[in-house]
C-alpha cells in the first residue's frame, strides 16, 4: 500500500504551513473530519513562487524529450496506484468510486498526451521580402504559472493545466481547493516520485484570497489558470491588469440541451439522467436547461422523472451508490433554495425537490426533475451545480436556438438529433465554446476546452491549450549573404 504525503510541496520538500495552520478536511458523505491538512497563507505562496522562479531557467532549458521522460514516469506512477488514489478522491469529494477511478485514469492520459505533444511544439519560418533577410517564429515557455483549481474535479482540473505547463517548460505553483486538497497533493507526489527537479512543481494549500493576491501582484507569475465562478474570474481580471498577467479562465456554465423529436426517446432519457447526475450535477459542462420538442416532451419527462426516483444516493465508496452528496452544506443549501423558490413561483417538482429522508448525514439532495419554469426564475438563469434537471418545451428550431443563446454563459451546449441539417444549424448557431451533437462529454486531452462570453477566456487541453503556456518570439536576421 502506498504511503501518500498530505502536505504542501515547496521547493522539493514536503512541508506544513509556515505558520502552522491546518484545515479540518470533511467527508461530504458523512460530515466527519477525515484529517487536518496544512492550510497556509500569503507567505506559503511567496515561498512557492520563489522556488518556481529559481527553478525555471534550468527546467526551461531542458529539451522537451527530457521533460517528457519525467511526465511519462508520473503517468506510470499514477496508473500503478489508481485504485488507491481513487479511494482518497472519493472520500474528500463524495463522488462515486467509479467516477474517481475514471478521473485518475484520465489524468494519466492528459500527462501522456502533453508529454508527447510537447515534442511537437514547432516554430515556423516566414519568407522574407529581401533575399538578405530571414524571419522565424520560436515558441518558448512563459515562466512561472499559478493555478487555482476547483473541487468538483480535483484531479482533472489540476492535471490538464499542470501537465501542459510542465510539458511546455514552465514551472508551477498550484493551489487546489481546500475542500479537495489531497487529490492535488497526490498528483504532486506522482511528479515528485518521477524525479521532477525541486521547485519545478509546487503544491500549496491555504487561504484562497491571500494566495491569489500574491500570484496577481508578483510579476514573476506570468500566467494564472483559474477554474471557478464567474464572479471570482472577474476579480482576477481586475487584479491581473496591474501586472498584465495572462489569464486562462474556465468559469460558469448553463448548458442548453436541445432534444429534437427524431431521436430514440427511451435511450436519450436514460443518457440524460446518467450525465445530468454525474458528480451530483457539480459539473461545469453538465447538461442543464433541457429543451425538449413538444412532440416527445411528455414521454421524455415521464421517463426521466421515473429514472430520477430510482437513483441511489449514498457514500461514494459503496458499490450500490449511483450519485453522492454535494461538496458542502453551503452548496446543498443553495441548490435547495433554487428549487424552493421556483416551486413557490409556480414550477412543479416531479421527483425529488428535497433532501432525502434516508440519509441522516451528508450533504445530499434528491435528484430532482422540475417543469413549469419561466425565464425570469433564478433557477433558469443561474448555474445550478446540483442534481436538478429542468425541462422546457419548444416547437420551432429558431425559437429554441434563441432561447439557448439567451444567457451570459457560453461554455458547453448539447444537441440530439438524427437530421444533419438540424445538427449543422444548431452547432453553427449556438454561442458556446463547445457543442456536443449526439454526445455528452466535451472533454479529452487532444481537443481544446473552454468557453465564450462570461464562461471564460483561453483554452486548456489540445494543441491550443499547450500553446497557451508558451510565448511566441519573432526573430529577424538581416545581412545574410
Amino acid at each position: 500500500m502506498t504511503l501518500f504525503t498530505y502536505k504542501q510541496l515547496i521547493n522539493g520538500q514536503w512541508v506544513n504551513a509556515l505558520k502552522g495552520g491546518v484545515w479540518p478536511l470533511v467527508n461530504p458523505a458523512t460530515e466527519q473530519v477525515l484529517m487536518d491538512v496544512p492550510f497556509g497563507d500569503a507567505d506559503d505562496a511567496v515561498a512557492a513562487i520563489d522556488a518556481a522562479s529559481a527553478a525555471f531557467p534550468a527546467w526551461a532549458s531542458q529539451t522537451p524529450y527530457q521533460r517528457a521522460e519525467v511526465l511519462m514516469k508520473a503517468a506510470a506512477w499514477i496508473l500503478e496506484r489508481v485504485d488507491e488514489l481513487a479511494v482518497v478522491t472519493t472520500e474528500e469529494s463524495g463522488k462515486p468510486l467509479s467516477e474517481s477511478l475514471a478521473e485518475w485514469r484520465s489524468a494519466a492520459n492528459y500527462i501522456i498526451w502533453n508529454a508527447e505533444e510537447g515534442k511537437r511544439a514547432y516554430g515556423r519560418t516566414i519568407p522574407a521580402r529581401l533575399a538578405t533577410r530571414r524571419i522565424m517564429v520560436m515558441q518558448q515557455p512563459l515562466g512561472v504559472v499559478g493555478t487555482i483549481t476547483a473541487w468538483n474535479f480535483p484531479v482533472y482540473n489540476v492535471v490538464r493545466c499542470w501537465s501542459a505547463a510542465l510539458a511546455a517548460g514552465c514551472t508551477v505553483v498550484g493551489r487546489p481547493s481546500e475542500y479537495t486538497p489531497r487529490s492535488a497533493m497526490m498528483m504532486a507526489q506522482a511528479f515528485h516520485e518521477a524525479g521532477i527537479p525541486a521547485g519545478v512543481l509546487n503544491c500549496i494549500n491555504g487561504d484562497p484570497a491571500a494566495m491569489a493576491q500574491v500570484m496577481l501582484k508578483d510579476a514573476r507569475v506570468r500566467k494564472i489558470s483559474f477554474t471557478g465562478s464567474t464572479r471570482v474570474g472577474k476579480l482576477l481580471m481586475d487584479g491581473a491588469s496591474q501586472t498584465v498577467t495572462k489569464l486562462a479562465l474556465e468559469l460558469g456554465g448553463n448548458a442548453p440541451t436541445i432534444i429534437f423529436p427524431d431521436v430514440n426517446v427511451e435511450e436519450i432519457a436514460k443518457q440524460a439522467v446518467q450525465w445530468k447526475y454525474r458528480n451530483a450535477g457539480q459539473v461545469c459542462v453538465a447538461p442543464q436547461r433541457f429543451y425538449v420538442h413538444n412532440r416527445i416532451a411528455d414521454e421524455f419527462t415521464e421517463r426521466v422523472a421515473n429514472a430520477s426516483r430510482s437513483i441511489r444516493l449514498g457514500n461514494g465508496l459503496l458499490k450500490s451508490t449511483d450519485t453522492g452528496p454535494l461538496i458542502n452544506a453551503t452548496q446543498r443549501d443553495r441548490v435547495e433554495a433554487l428549487v424552493a423558490e421556483a416551486v413557490a413561483e409556480g414550477a412543479q417538482a416531479l421527483s425529488g425537490g428535497s433532501r432525502p429522508c434516508d440519509q441522516p448525514a451528508g450533504y445530499f439532495y434528491s435528484p430532482t426533475v422540475i417543469t413549469g419554469l419561466k425565464e425570469g426564475m433564478r433557477i433558469y438563469n443561474e448555474e445550478i451545480f446540483g442534481p436538478v434537471l429542468p425541462i422546457f418545451r419548444f416547437d420551432d428550431t429558431e425559437e429554441v436556438l434563441a432561447m439557448a443563446n439567451a444567457t451570459h454563459y457560453g461554455l458547453a451546449a448539447f444537441v440530439h438529433t438524427n437530421q444533419m441539417n438540424t445538427a449543422i444549424r444548431m452547432y453553427e448557431g449556438l454561442e458556446f465554446g463547445m457543442v456536443c451533437v449526439n454526445d455528452w462529454l466535451p472533454a479529452t486531452p487532444e481537443a481544446p476546452f473552454g468557453g465564450v462570453k462570461q464562461s471564460g477566456l483561453g483554452r486548456e487541453s489540445g494543441l491550443e491549450g499547450l500553446e497557451e503556456y508558451m510565448e511566441r518570439k519573432t526573430v529577424f536576421i538581416g545581412g545574410v549573404t
